[in-house]
């Protein structure tokens, strides 16, 4: 064969090569980013506080979700001492770079051990479902209860929150994830305000249905 002709053939030889690789690897980007999020915003709870991040619950949840909805990935955006505002500051930008089909907002907590205003928190928390479902996730919230410390009536208006910020909104709102946990002493720190490692396959078997009915709607 001529000399210009095997180089000729050579080059579209490797042009057909380099245009393989390129369309594989733009399939495999573009399914990779099409992979459903789950996005976890929360405070110490779901940070593992007192215990290796593998062995919070929302870890857990993640490698439950490998045998019932393998195709979804868990983001775990959750910071101890965490609050509502400071969710809402880190929200949009989760948004962005995680583009999640679900939200779980599991924040409040430390408001209510710091005696926040009930309006602010109930504001912020509004604002969090708002983002979330602006951008086309499902959305739970997690309830959540505080000791008595600031009165009965403070106690009671922080339970209330919770759903008061999602009435009329598509979120979901999740019990007490807590229940039957924080009243049993041996599953609680030694601070009583945190679940132990012991506890954590209990929080994940109370919230689970609410996930996985949340996943099921997002696809």
């Amino acid at each position: 064969m001529p000399l210009p002709c095997l180089i000729l053939r050579r080059a579209k030889a490797r042009g057909f090569a380099q245009l393989l690789i390129l369309s594989i690897a733009l399939c495999a980007t573009k399914s990779w980013a099409q992979a459903p999020v789950l996005l976890v915003l929360g405070d110490s709870i779901s940070a593992g506080y007192g215990m290796t991040l593998k062995d919070g619950w929302v870890q857990l949840l993640a490698e439950r979700l490998q045998t019932s909805h393998p195709e979804w990935s868990v983001v775990n955006a959750s910071i101890s001492g965490e609050t509502t505002a400071g969710g809402l500051r880190r929200l949009p930008a989760l948004i962005t770079s995680h583009q999640p089909q679900t939200v779980i907002i599991e924040l409040g907590g430390n408001d209510g051990l710091r005696g926040y205003p009930i309006s602010q928190l109930r504001s912020n928390l509004a604002q969090l479902i708002q983002l979330s479902t602006a951008a086309d996730a499902e959305v739970l919230v997690t309830g959540m209860e505080i000791p008595p410390n600031f009165g009965s009536r403070y106690t009671a208006l922080f339970r209330e929150s919770f759903e008061a910020a999602a009435e009329g909104t598509p979120a979901t709102v999740i019990p007490f994830i807590l229940a039957g946990v924080a009243t049993t002493p041996a599953l609680m720190q030694a601070d009583g305000i945190h679940p132990t490692e012991a506890a954590q396959s209990m929080i994940l078997d109370s919230i689970w249905p609410y996930v996985t009915a949340a996943l099921d709607r997002a696809q």
